[in-house]
């Protein structure tokens, strides 16, 4: 028989002893795997005061009878929101005062939860950055690094790994970023970019990621486009020139180029296309100064709050 599983939105699962550590599961569909899981992060936790929540995503298996008889909090969802849903259910719920968040379908080392927790403190966030030996697809490896250079210029700081979704951080970090995090599977890009952004210290701890167990649901093309997404909404956000300057650059030096073209190559007038296109990089580049304005008013407002 099916035991105490805590529904979305009830705060049954809280009580007065506080664990050190509460380990984030999302799951979905992960029957044959989640019991695997959570009895390797309990081999490798037995010595630290921890909780492990699974967070059922609206799975039609088994997995929150597998992940309750094996010794885990489940916390589930009517139907299925998302990867990112589900680990804005599992922050929200989590007593610890250092989360872990790593995946039920097998990829993430629990036995390297230690190496990651032993980085919390000096800094604010730990993430299990996936090597060269990692058993990886080749075509996600290379939208990674596509991924790490676009943020990596957006942060000014250097993104090893943008999307590994291995990660410890501190439970009140994590909680100042949950609004932001989206339902879907990109909550890593967002909370990255968002903690470096914001002027938090974040470390990569490497580790050997291996082969998911069964069908991913993540899809390159729908999904890597939410990624870029994503990436450039945080820009927006923490640092709006890194996104309004190089357009506005782009926009004066296409207007720009035009106009020489057509008087020198062409010989005939500059012509008001130029013109145009030369005024629109200058209002972009003064929306942009706007935007940073709007941003840095929001962070200071933002910062006053939780002191």
């Amino acid at each position: 028989m099916l035991g105490p599983i805590y529904e979305l939105g009830y705060t049954s699962i809280m009580s007065n002893d506080i664990p050190d550590v509460s380990i984030i599961v999302p799951a979905y569909n992960e029957a044959k795997n989640i019991v695997d899981v959570i009895h390797k992060i309990q081999e490798t936790l037995r010595e630290t005061e921890h909780e492990i929540l699974v967070i059922d995503d609206g799975s039609a298996d088994e997995t929150s009878l597998r992940a309750e008889e094996a010794g885990a909090k489940v916390i589930r969802h009517p139907y299925n929101i998302g990867n990112g849903a589900a680990i804005k259910t599992g922050i929200r719920h989590a007593r610890g005062k250092t989360l872990v968040m790593l995946d039920a379908d097998g990829q993430h080392p629990p036995e390297d939860i230690p190496r990651l927790l032993e980085k919390i403190g000096p800094y604010d966030m730990a993430v299990g950055e996936r090597t060269s030996d990692s058993d990886t697809d080749i075509h996600r490896d290379f939208a990674n690094k596509v991924y790490n250079l676009l943020a990596s210029y957006i942060s000014e700081t250097k993104i090893k790994d943008l999307t590994s979704g291995f990660r410890a951080i501190k439970t009140e970090v994590a909680r100042s970023f949950v609004y932001l995090l989206p339902n879907r599977f990109s909550y890593p890009t967002t909370i990255t970019l968002a903690t470096l952004r914001s002027g938090r210290s974040l470390v990569y701890v490497p580790i050997k990621g291996r082969r998911r167990a069964g069908k991913s649901n993540i899809r390159l093309l729908r999904d890597g486009l939410r990624f870029l997404i994503i990436i450039l909404r945080i820009a927006t956000i923490y640092s709006p020139l890194k996104i309004f300057i190089p357009a506005s650059a782009l926009m004066f030096l296409t207007g720009f180029g035009y106009g020489l073209f057509k008087v020198i190559v062409l010989d005939t007038r500059y012509g008001p296309t130029s013109a145009m296109l030369m005024t629109v990089s200058v209002v972009i580049f003064m929306v942009g100064l706007v935007s940073e304005q709007i941003a840095q008013l929001r962070f200071e407002r933002s910062e006053t709050h939780d002191l």
